[in-house]
């Protein structure tokens, strides 16, 4: 995936799709979890396209939940960053979560890897800059 692209296809529609900043508070301070995708060797927030019909927010739930193993509490709405897929507008809203006990991970031909590391170590990993930016902006809102 090239989140840089830059060529428009006004006629196709938008892809709609819906993920999470997900938290966690251990000794050390509060973690967010990353996930790696071996088919674009990328980390990155959870995420995914929306099914017909599908709320949001009822995507974002299931998008981690199927990612991460996570299950999850919406606490606030993080952001939403927009870029284009081969031509194709994306939309992506994410929401601010708390973990809500332990995560049954389980790696998949989509996502192989799932880590936990702190903002700043997350900031460091993370492959894409309009990510970071929605993290950095998420961060200061998150309570």
């Amino acid at each position: 995936m090239n989140i840089e692209d830059t060529t428009e296809n006004f006629e196709a529609d938008v892809i709609e799709a819906a993920g999470g900043v997900i938290w966690r508070e251990t000794e050390r301070g509060r973690d967010m979890a990353l996930i790696h995708r071996a088919r674009y060797d990328d980390w990155t927030l959870p995420k995914g396209k929306l099914e017909a019909g599908e709320r949001w927010q009822e995507g974002a739930l299931r998008e981690i939940k199927e990612e991460t193993g996570c299950d999850v509490e919406i606490v606030s709405f993080a952001g939403a960053v927009g870029y284009t897929v081969n031509g194709v507008a994306k939309v992506v809203l994410f929401w601010n979560m708390k973990a809500s006990g332990e995560c049954a991970f389980e790696s998949s031909e989509e996502v192989d890897k799932l880590i936990w590391l702190s903002p700043d170590e997350a900031l460091d990993k993370m492959s894409y800059e309009i990510e970071k930016e929605l993290l950095t902006h998420a961060r200061s809102k998150f309570n």
